[in-house]
């Protein structure tokens, strides 16, 4: 699994002109599934996502995490992440993961946030998303539960 992370101080996400979900300051998590995701994989993203330290603390220090912060995550999944670019110049997604497995998993993932007291707000899966956002810092965490990169 793969997640990329912006610390944000807003962010919305949009089908057809219908804003479906928007947050104040927090994360920008875009969220891709492999195909050989296992339940190892969401944990890691799960637990690594709202623990990040990279939120300011009162030294302006990155030393705090959305959770310390009260802050939102807004989910969107990007099966894009998985695009394999090296062999041309066009993308590749076959380690990707089908949608039916990928949704399961995605929405785990949100509903683990959740659980957690996350306010959690997502886009709407298998939809063609406009994504807004102001990058605070800017602050982007690339992710990956094999530690690929």
């Amino acid at each position: 699994m793969r997640c990329v992370v912006q610390r944000v101080s807003e962010a919305s996400v949009s089908v057809g002109g219908e804003t479906v979900g928007c947050i104040g300051p927090g994360l920008m998590a875009l969220i891709g599934v492999s195909a050989d995701d296992t339940e190892k994989d969401l944990k890691y993203i799960a637990d690594k996502v709202p623990n990040l330290r990279i939120f300011d603390d009162e030294n302006g220090v990155m030393n705090r995490s959305v959770l310390d912060t009260g802050g939102s995550i807004l989910a969107v999944s990007q099966f894009t992440l998985y695009g394999d670019a090296r062999g041309g110049r066009r993308p590749s997604y076959i380690q990707a993961a089908r949608p039916e497995f990928a949704r399961q998993m995605y929405e785990q993932l949100v509903a683990v946030w959740r659980q957690n007291g996350i306010h959690v707000e997502t886009g709407r899966f298998q939809t063609e998303m406009k994504v807004f956002l102001v990058n605070d810092g800017p602050v982007t965490i690339l992710l990956d539960s094999r530690k690929a990169f």
